[in-house]
């Protein structure tokens, strides 16, 4: 075998040629026979057919119109002098995907101004051009990673004809933005030999300017995180398009099996280092090295264009886990800037002007409201048909860039708003005394099979994982109850309103049609809420009155879904305006009494009762109510009398079904879900309840009785979803693989260690935390979002889990139900790309999540919330008790195991259950 010699590229190493040269030239013909999926799918549009704002679309107040003469897109002026572009002004095409705000956050920090997203049918060919060639607007274009093939047009959307028509604009293409690169120009688009998602590679490359500062090959610590199961095919890759970065073996790592051989000091390596540049063999494109003696297949990881400055990487340069993934994004950045200086030194001068001033953002603050000032030409041009300039364009550009278009940022009419005030009253060290917060609740609030009550019950406080517990009833003047259930039209594309019944203190409804959704109207509730900050100074914690209850997976539709397929039973949310709550610190034994009143009040009386019930307390029999349980302990909930919706069978073959989705490059990951039912007739729910959190404590547990609804949920939850706390930071905890406990110390531990390392659970739990990044990236300050915590392994009383920790600041023109919109359904409990992935889903599954899979939490009249995950709990409704539970599916699931993790989560709800 013939080796071939490869230079390393220098600054000038694309030719570019002239104008003329390229008048006609063609791209090769698409070889590749088009693609077909598994299961016939065809994705749907999800956003523009609902929403008729979006009709409208907005571009970021970086567009200049600088009209981009044809002479000098192709010739360089060699009289004036040549001046870098001091700020890189990027359109990014989103293919619907669950990571690109991941690259979106990297490049606002690295270009000095945040990139204009539009997904990849939003704008036609025509408009694109526009703003290309005619508005000079953009300085680049990064394509997204994305589901499906770039053999299916409605995968890649107007991706094709750019990289084809836009020879003469830097484009860097991501995962599937490579792949479609290679396709646009004859390149075979094939299954590879395996899937790889979550999983990382070493790789080699050949040390052109995309690799500048990277080092080359094994160890040598230029590690990249796959998500793919397509690949170019090596052979077929045509001579226009240049192979330069490969896996430097066949061989995956895990990211902690990466942490074996060298540390990653921070989530993007920026060390610059000599590259290290491993020898190789060659043949058609098929790159060939050889493990312990024997022939390996390599696969391409980069490509780029002999001619044209575009180019594509397979892998993922945004993932948490890459190492060097900001320096690829740098040198794309540096690549953009020489090929303008090759350009017309006037062109990049004339562009210049208009922006140097304004456009120098150190964090991207503020940059949407400020900008669109500047004198600029407002060149009208049409969008979907309709008439829209380009200062329409810059006024919205913050709403477009956050993924949705019905942001209420702005408060509401000071007709229906509220001026509240709080009162509160502390009692140190009184937990412990009066039996401590399940005494509490019971004699405050059991009365009456705690009718309309609730109790967010950090019943396991261990490790600092959860410290308070906020607990109350039906209230005083500003109580009321929100019921909401989505139209019968929930299930088509575009619809999204519903039905909202209040029902006030006084036992008094109404009912209201929700066009906009339940969301559009909590925030307006909540935004009509004005306060003094002074009033709650001194808590320690962040809810301090507010709604209280749930939200429905079904609300998924108003956050961005296509549609539902299954209607749930059960309302698809439900809230407490909560005015009077009592809060336990359990890690100082305090408790907190609070009322909230609307204007300047003297009432303390709730006050006043609510002290004396807690001092008769103190010193009186504080009954331990521990049950004696006879019955033995169910292994599974089909043991303890539920039925299923579906069989062993039908389970193991919907894993399946999960599995040829991933193979076909639909989903990274799928997470599968089914419910268990079983008819109790009349019990005890907070019996039930108080059982459930002794023997299953967790740290995001909840009680909620809605007694109009014959409602109770039983929750003993660790996981939580998504957290705003009064200093503006977002949180996301997100769990990914689970095990049982051992039987003993020793069993125990090493069941952890096998969880600890598992490559299959550190792939879910990567995924997902690159899901979770980039929902946080919509609303958080570019720069801001990390993960302090990776990987770690918690042990609860029946299992361990893997979790990680993900936070970032919030924007200050985003509000709280903006952030939770960003975010929900949470990643965890639908698989990423999170859009497609829940679509496949309610094609597989055969019944409504209902509860299952939302929230439960609070959001607080000062913009705070916290909400959990809705698992490990038992929805009791008209009877009935209904455990939902399912499980990641990944490329490398066993579908009997899957099965098996399904079952484990059950146990403890349903053995709460069988033993009542």
């Amino acid at each position: 075998m013939q080796k071939m010699g490869f230079t390393l590229c220098s600054s000038s190493e694309l030719s570019y040629p002239s104008l003329e040269s390229l008048k006609n030239a063609k791209a090769n013909p698409v070889a590749s026979k088009s693609f077909t999926r598994a299961g016939g799918y065809i994705k749907k549009d999800y956003f523009l057919s609902s929403y008729s704002d979006a009709r409208k679309l907005v571009i970021s107040s970086h567009l200049v119109p600088g009209h981009l003469e044809g002479s000098f897109m192709g010739k360089k002026r060699q009289m004036e002098p040549r001046k870098k572009l001091e700020f890189v002004r990027t359109l990014l095409i989103d293919n619907y995907d669950s990571y690109t705000y991941n690259i979106y956050q990297e490049l606002s920090v690295i270009n000095g101004m945040p990139p204009v997203v539009v997904r990849n049918d939003e704008l036609t060919w025509k408009d694109i051009y526009r703003l290309l060639y005619e508005d000079g607007a953009f300085d680049n274009i990064v394509i997204s990673p994305g589901p499906g093939s770039p053999t299916c047009p409605a995968d890649i959307g107007v991706c094709r004809q750019l990289l084809l028509e836009c020879w003469d604009i830097p484009i860097l293409g991501v995962c599937l933005g490579h792949q479609a690169l290679g396709y646009a120009h004859g390149a075979q688009i094939i299954h590879a030999s395996e899937p790889i998602h979550g999983r990382l590679s070493e790789i080699e490359h050949n040390g052109c300017n995309l690799f500048a500062n990277i080092p080359s090959g094994r160890n040598s610590r230029f590690k990249v995180v796959r998500y793919h199961s397509l690949v170019i095919d090596a052979e077929s890759l045509p001579k226009d398009l240049i192979p330069i970065a490969w896996t430097a073996s066949d061989d995956t790592l895990s990211f902690l099996e990466t942490q074996k051989f060298d540390a990653i000091p921070d989530a993007y390596e920026s060390e610059r280092q000599k590259a290290n540049f491993d020898s190789f063999s060659a043949k058609n494109g098929s790159y060939w090295g050889h493990v312990n003696g024997t022939k390996s297949r390599k696969v391409v990881m980069g490509i780029r264009h002999a001619t044209w400055p575009h180019y594509g990487v397979q892998f993922h340069p945004e993932s948490v886990a890459t190492t060097y993934g900001r320096q690829i994004f740098k040198n794309f950045r540096e690549i953009t800037k020489d090929y303008w200086l090759q350009m017309s030194s006037s062109f990049s001068s004339d562009r210049n002007i208009h922006y140097t001033a304004s456009m120098q953002v150190p964090h991207a603050t503020g940059l949407f409201g400020a900008v669109h000032r500047q004198s600029v030409k407002k060149a009208d041009f049409r969008v979907n048909g309709e008439a829209c300039s380009s200062g329409q364009f810059m006024r919205g550009a913050n709403q477009r860039n956050l993924g949705f278009f019905d942001m209420v940022n702005i408060l509401p009419p000071s007709l229906g708003a509220k001026f509240l005030r709080l009162k509160w009253r502390k009692f140190g060290h009184l937990a412990s005394e009066v039996g401590g917060a399940r005494n509490i609740f019971t004699e405050l609030f059991g009365k009456n099979k705690a009718e309309n009550t609730f109790w967010l019950d950090s019943s396991s406080t261990e490790k600092g994982r959860a410290r308070f517990s906020f607990m109350g009833g039906k209230g005083g003047d500003l109580w009321k109850q929100l019921t909401f259930r989505l139209s019968e039209e929930s299930d088509t594309a575009g619809e999204r309103g519903g039905h909202l019944l209040i029902e006030d203190n006084k036992g008094f409804t109404c009912s209201k049609i929700l066009e906009e959704g339940f969301f559009e109207y909590l925030n307006k509730e909540l935004l009509s809420l004005y306060h003094e900050e002074k009033d709650y100074e001194g808590l320690p914690f962040d809810f301090y009155g507010g709604f209280i209850g749930y939200i429905g997976y079904n609300l998924k539709v108003e956050c961005g879904a296509a549609s539902n397929a299954h209607k749930s039973t059960t309302p698809d949310a439900c809230f407490f305006f909560a005015d009077n709550l009592v809060v336990i610190d359990h890690h100082t034994n305090d408790v907190y009494v609070l009322s909230l009143q609307e204007g300047n009040t003297t009432k303390t009386q709730w006050l006043d009762d609510t002290e004396k019930k807690l001092v008769s307390l103190k010193g009186s029999a504080t009954r331990q109510l521990h049950e004696r349980i006879s019955k033995p302990v169910a292994n599974s909930p089909r043991e303890a009398g539920f039925l299923s919706e579906k069989s062993q069978k039908q389970y193991v073959s919907d894993v399946e079904k999960c599995l040829e989705y991933i193979k076909d490059g639909e989903s990274y990951e799928l997470c599968l879900t089914t419910q268990f039912r079983k008819f109790i007739g009349e019990v005890d729910p907070l019996r039930l309840y108080l059982h459930l959190r002794e023997k299953n404590p967790a740290p995001y547990a909840s009680w909620l009785n809605f007694s109009k609804e014959n409602l109770c949920i039983c929750s003993s939850s660790p996981e939580r979803f998504l957290r705003l706390d009064r200093n503006g930071i977002l949180e996301a905890k997100p769990i990914k693989g689970t095990i049982a406990r051992g039987t003993t110390p020793e069993k125990d531990e090493r069941l952890k260690l096998q969880l600890q390392y598992s490559e299959k659970d550190q792939a879910e739990n990567l995924m997902i935390v690159d899901l979770l990044r980039n929902d946080l990236g919509r609303v958080c300050e570019p720069g801001t979002v990390h993960v302090p915590h990776l990987m770690e392994v918690e042990s609860y009383a029946t299992v361990h889990t893997m979790v990680s920790t993900i936070r970032g600041k919030k924007q200050s023109n985003v509000s709280a139900v903006d952030c939770v919109k960003a975010a929900f359904p949470g990643g965890s409990m639908t698989g990423a790309p999170k859009l497609r992935s829940m679509e496949l889903l309610d094609s597989i599954e055969s019944c409504s999540r209902g509860i299952y899979s939302g929230s439960i939490g609070f959001f607080s009249y000062n913009q705070t919330f916290d909400l959990n995950i809705v698992i490990r709990t038992v929805v009791i409704h008209e009877n009935e008790a209904t455990i939902g539970a399912g499980g990641a599916i990944v490329a490398l699931s066993d579908p009997e195991k899957e099965y098996e993790e399904m079952v484990l989560k059950t146990r403890a709800p349903a053995n709460a259950v069988m033993e009542f």
